[in-house]
């Protein structure tokens, strides 16, 4: 059965690159983004973990570490790094799965029979802290996916998960947010002492509160 958003992220123990780990533990109290490739030596996804290597900075000022799958074994993704810190003009420096089995990308429904029967689909999956899914995203093989929309929508995660706020569309950390229907006129004031741009009875704007 496909995941969905708010099921518990499945836990696994598996072989990384930087040395076994257990997923739960390994993601420890912070967020963690999970995100597979269908097989080593693939052109978009040599590009995609290059451009990660390169903001990694990014994702661990969110307390947010990242995670590579691929089906290929250990001694194969060893290569691969050698060949994306050549190409990206990086150094990796998170890990990647080794899944020959195919036993993680099996739990986490990677394996799309309608696009092939045989290499994971590129999907992403943010893990809160609670071990609870909050995103799932799935590529085609034809399109590099865009990392720092990741960093957007944690963003949003982290704020809306502290605040009774919505981020609208194309919203940027920064930028106004919607308060949630939820919150009574009454208590705005409370909750939101930057105040609040009201535009409509169910579309009220307040500057971002802290994160």
């Amino acid at each position: 059965m496909a995941l969905r958003l708010g099921d518990e992220a499945p836990n696994f123990t598996a072989e990384t690159t930087e040395g076994p780990i257990q997923f739960h533990e390994w993601l420890g109290n912070g967020w963690g983004v999970l995100f597979s490739h269908p097989r080593d030596y693939t052109p978009v996804c040599t590009t995609e973990l290059g451009a990660v290597a390169k903001i990694k900075h990014e994702f661990d000022k969110r307390n947010a570490k990242v995670i590579a799958i691929s089906v290929d074994p250990l001694d194969s993704h060893k290569g691969w790094i050698s060949d994306i810190n050549e190409t990206q003009n990086t150094k990796m420096n998170f890990p990647i799965i080794a899944d020959p089995d195919r036993k993680v990308a099996t739990l986490y429904d990677m394996i799309h029979p309608n696009a092939d029967d045989t290499f994971t689909v590129r999907s992403v999956f943010i893990v809160g802290p609670d071990k609870k899914i909050k995103l799932t995203l799935t590529y085609p093989a034809s399109t590099g996916r865009n990392f720092l929309e990741l960093l957007r929508v944690i963003d949003s995660l982290q704020l809306t998960a502290k605040h009774k706020v919505a981020t609208p569309a194309n919203w940027m950390d920064g930028e106004d947010c919607i308060i949630s229907p939820a919150v009574k006129d009454d208590e705005v004031p409370a909750l939101f002492p930057k105040g609040q741009r009201r535009v409509k009875p169910y579309l009220r704007y307040t500057p971002q509160p802290n994160r």
